[in-house]
């Protein structure tokens, strides 16, 4: 029995630090496509991350209640917690690559197109450039690689990140009964 508690506890460690370096991942590199490789998420791209930055400091109790041998309750719940929040990022990602394959039309805030006016030459045209400036359309992927949009690999990534939440609370619940 001890061996199963053990192994249950082991197994759990590595799942919720991989939920954790996941979700840590996903907000990396969209970070980085956004700051170092230009690409101006649409107000889709950005509503996708709100899940990842709320669920990071989640996983992050998860990890330390299960070091710290808090209550294993709360190890579940946290990781739960995850699961839901990346499932909410799942489906807004879905949604969005709907808007980007032409399925169904994006919100209203999504259809202004990204202005590029040039050089500011002064503090005055600075703040006429961000006046008017407007985020990329939501309904034309920023780019494809291997058929799909950032927001299709987030489906998948989120599926994964969720799939693997859910796994680790899980057995939780199996060292709890």
């Amino acid at each position: 029995m001890m061996q199963f508690v053990r192994e249950t506890l082991n197994s759990q460690t590595k799942l919720a630090f991989l939920v954790c370096l996941g979700m840590i991942g996903v907000i990396a590199t969209v970070l980085a496509f956004e700051h170092i490789g230009g690409y101006i998420p649409c107000a889709l791209c950005l509503e996708q991350r709100i899940p990842y930055y709320i669920g990071i400091p989640i996983a992050f109790v998860a990890l330390l209640a299960i070091s710290m041998k808090w209550p294993q309750i709360l190890v579940c719940v946290a990781l739960t917690i995850c699961g839901l929040l990346v499932m909410w990022s799942l489906a807004l990602a879905a949604y969005h690559s709907g808007v980007e394959w032409g399925w169904w039309s994006g919100p209203s805030e999504c259809s202004a197109t990204a202005s590029s006016n040039g050089a500011v030459t002064s503090a005055n045209s600075l703040l006429d450039q961000l006046s008017f400036s407007k985020p990329p359309s939501c309904d034309e992927a920023a780019g494809r690689f291997l058929g799909l949009s950032f927001a299709g690999w987030n489906v998948i990534v989120s599926a994964i990140i969720a799939f693997v939440a859910f796994r680790a609370a899980m057995l939780t619940k199996a060292k709890i009964n």
